[in-house]
């Protein structure tokens, strides 16, 4: 399978500390890439350096679209739900609308064809009656259905999500990843998360992020590693019918 995303000996810092030292990951064409990691880890760090929003000190991260390195890739990005400004007077239409923001000249209106990709995604996302309506007026659920909906509309080839599943209820959290597991199909997703049990179920790989980063090529996760990184009691794997396993060892990529 081809790589999108390939991130070598990357370090982050802010205000002269070590956030990220001597990263290096591969994300895969549709891979469905989960991000876990203690509070103050760098897993917002990680993911705000792959979308350009944080310089890196040192290392890389090279792009690429169907086996060939390129500049930039489309990239989709669902930010977490306490850096939402739902004061803001502005509609779940224009908010979907804005993700197509680099389609189009600074100073140029947004064409038909912008337009119907919208409503597009509005159908895909149930949001279909509440176009109009101020993102104040939401419920969680409608909210994080606005903002993946402003992630997909452009068609990019990842879709990056950080901790998308807070501030919504459990019937809406099956529904996400339900969702989440069709939008797999046609492209690859980079999901953050704090909620173990949650991740284990639903992404295919795993980079465990604690400053530096400890990669799986699939969900299988020692139980000492967890224990001894997140200090969590392992019950948090007993998540439904999802099985405890345990690796014989632990190396990083």
């Amino acid at each position: 399978m081809n790589s999108i995303i390939q991130i070598s000996n990357l370090n982050a810092a802010y205000e002269g500390k070590t956030v990220l030292s001597q990263v290096n990951l591969t994300v895969y064409e549709r891979d469905f890439l989960g991000i876990i990691g203690p509070n103050g880890g760098g897993k917002t760090t990680l993911v705000k350096c792959i979308l350009g929003l944080h310089k890196p000190e040192q290392g890389n991260i090279r792009f690429f679209k169907n086996g060939k390195e390129v500049s930039n890739i489309n990239m989709g990005y669902l930010p977490q739900y306490n850096s939402i400004d739902r004061k803001f007077p502005i509609s779940v239409y224009e908010v979907i609308l804005s993700g197509l923001s680099k389609q189009k000249p600074l100073l140029q209106r947004y064409n038909k064809a912008h337009h119907e990709q919208v409503r597009q995604i509005i159908a895909r996302m149930g949001l279909e009656g509440l176009e109009e309506r101020a993102i104040g007026e939401l419920s969680g659920g409608q909210l994080q259905r606005t903002l993946l909906g402003r992630a997909l509309v452009s068609n990019p080839e990842v879709v990056i999500l950080d901790e998308p599943n807070t501030y919504i209820d459990k019937r809406f959290e099956t529904k996400l990843y339900s969702l989440l597991e069709e939008i797999n199909r046609e492209r690859a997703i980079v999901l953050v998360s704090h909620d173990i049990g949650t991740v284990l179920k639903n992404v295919k790989t795993i980079a465990c992020v604690n400053e530096t980063v400890h990669y799986h090529p699939h969900t299988e996760l020692p139980t000492e590693w967890l224990e001894e990184h997140f200090g969590c009691p392992i019950e948090m794997l007993g998540h439904g019918t999802f099985p405890h396993r345990v690796l014989k060892c632990h190396h990083e990529h």
